[in-house]
């Protein structure tokens, strides 16, 4: 599997892992394709406008495919969960996330609060206290690692990500950014 930006921000244009051509990006959607921190906080700041998590939909699902992301085989159960970046003053969504979650990892508090579905994975683990890492795994243009929601432009650009914790990965999340908003 591969790991972007565990050291930098930066990645050459010969670098292999990624055929999307990241300096041709708008500056700030490049920022939050490279950061491993919240990205609510960073749109609320950019945007100067609060963003608030809308849940579009959420049930546990048996994997039809591998989740080597987060160490999951095809069959096994995770709590997949889709929700939109919306901002509260403009109704603009900002981002798409598709999330899968080991919930049998998680404590019962957490767990519970997750499939309330009131707020989002980055608020409730902060809220918690959790000690969390989170790694950068893939980035890309929609049609080239897709998405099997109908909520996600096609000009979006992507990234995946996975949050561990104690070094078990328990959580991945893609995130679509529709590139008409960041131009």
């Amino acid at each position: 599997m591969t790991r972007l930006f565990t050291s930098t921000g930066y990645v050459d244009a010969d670098d292999a892992t990624t055929t999307l051509c990241l300096h041709a990006l708008p500056p700030f959607l490049r920022v939050l394709l490279t950061t491993d921190g919240t990205v609510t906080k960073s749109l609320e700041s950019f945007f100067w406008e609060p963003v608030r998590v809308v849940n579009k939909g959420q049930a546990y699902w048996l994997l039809d495919a591998d989740a080597p992301v987060i160490n999951r085989k095809a069959g096994e159960q995770v709590l997949r969960r889709t929700v939109q970046l919306i901002g509260e003053k403009t109704g603009t969504c900002y981002a798409t996330a598709v999330s899968l979650v080991c919930a049998e990892l998680l404590t019962k508090e957490l767990r519970l609060n997750l499939e309330d579905g009131r707020v989002g994975v980055g608020e409730l683990l902060r809220e918690c206290g959790l000690e969390t890492y989170r790694e950068i795994v893939a980035i890309g243009e929609a049609g080239n690692g897709g998405s099997e929601t109908p909520l996600v432009s096609s000009d979006s650009i992507w990234r995946t990500y996975r949050i561990a914790m104690d070094h078990q990965p328990f959580i991945q999340i893609t995130e679509f950014f529709p590139l008409s908003i960041y131009v």
